[in-house]
């Protein structure tokens, strides 16, 4: 058992690894979000990720913040990582870092590089996971994720703000295969944010206003107003 950071976008992939890295038996000591200045971010998750103070309480783990700065750069990416691990280090004696990496080869060695630097452990417990499998391991385990984010062919507005129930999997499975994006969203072809899991013992998020934006090809699922809710 290590005592673990998550970085943590309030999103399935990274929040499905944290719950992952417990089965394992591993300790969640902090959560850490980035938040990035643009949406076209290659590391970090962008829509909604401010939502992730309320997750955090749900989880009852400790939250360390980073703004990216408007304008700033891939590399300055990477040094507010670093900067924000070296503080979850130090603070919660941390031995590794939890990531929802499952295909990104730039995302993998970006962590790993970032985690050598500070002696710590990467831990990718989704990594190579079988995009189909993973999905229907996700609902089976009780997560509730909401699609917050679409920016790929076959995926039309209607998709923003819907929750991912066994109908609307089955859908995306065949869009997936239809239009040949990632089942998973790895690559950016939507975002996500999980509502409820097992990770939240007593309360759930629940959404009390959002506006979707959409520009004919991409679309955002903004979240206005949310609240924690008893189960």
């Amino acid at each position: 058992m290590m005592r673990l950071a998550a970085l943590f976008s309030g999103g399935k992939d990274s929040t499905f690894a944290i719950y992952r890295a417990r089965q394992q038996g591993h300790a969640i000591e902090c959560l850490i979000t980035m938040h990035p200045a643009a949406d076209d971010s290659a590391l970090f998750h962008y829509p909604n990720s401010r939502i992730t103070k309320h997750l955090a309480e749900a989880m009852g783990v400790p939250l360390l913040e980073s703004a990216v700065v408007a304008g700033t750069d891939r590399d300055a990416e990477i040094e507010a990582l670093d900067a924000a691990v070296a503080q979850a280090k130090s603070l919660y004696r941390i031995e590794g870092v939890v990531n929802g990496g499952i295909a990104s080869i730039f995302q993998k060695q970006v962590f790993e590089e970032v985690c050598k630097r500070h002696g710590l452990v990467p831990v990718s417990p989704l990594w190579g996971v079988e995009p189909e499998r993973y999905m229907a391991d996700l609902l089976a385990s009780g997560f509730v994720v909401m699609i917050v984010g679409v920016s790929a062919m076959g995926l039309e507005k209607e998709w923003l703000g819907r929750v991912i129930d066994r109908e609307s999997l089955a859908k995306l499975v065949w869009l997936s295969r239809k239009y040949g994006f990632n089942l998973t969203f790895e690559g950016g072809e939507a975002e996500t944010l999980v509502l409820d899991c097992p990770l939240y013992p007593k309360k759930r998020l629940a959404v009390r206003q959002a506006t979707a934006r959409w520009d004919g090809q991409r679309g955002m699922f903004e979240i206005l107003e949310a609240e924690l809710l008893d189960k």
